[in-house]
């Protein structure tokens, strides 16, 4: 039950070098909150992401955000999804 709750999941971010240059840590907020939806099977108005990973994917900038993070995402009893950077 326990892996059901708690998952470490490396995320990649391709697709943001699609999106127009000033548009791509954006894009890499919303892969992010797509792909946790898709893999612990919640609506992507449940993935609630943390300060920390918010601040790791703007560091460089709105041009330039990481090609993947890992994350962990923990599921809890009321259906939200709380994703945070991997230690």
């Amino acid at each position: 039950m326990a892996d059901e709750n708690e998952r470490i999941i490396t995320i990649p971010l391709r697709a943001t070098k699609m999106a127009p240059r000033t548009r791509r840590a954006k894009r890499a907020i919303k892969e992010i909150r797509d792909n946790i939806a898709r893999h612990m099977k919640v609506d992507a108005e449940k993935v609630w992401i943390d300060t920390g990973l918010n601040e790791k994917i703007w560091e460089r900038g709105i041009q330039n955000p990481p090609s993947r993070v890992t994350v962990k995402a923990v599921k809890f009893e009321d259906g939200l999804v709380e994703v945070s950077l991997s230690e």
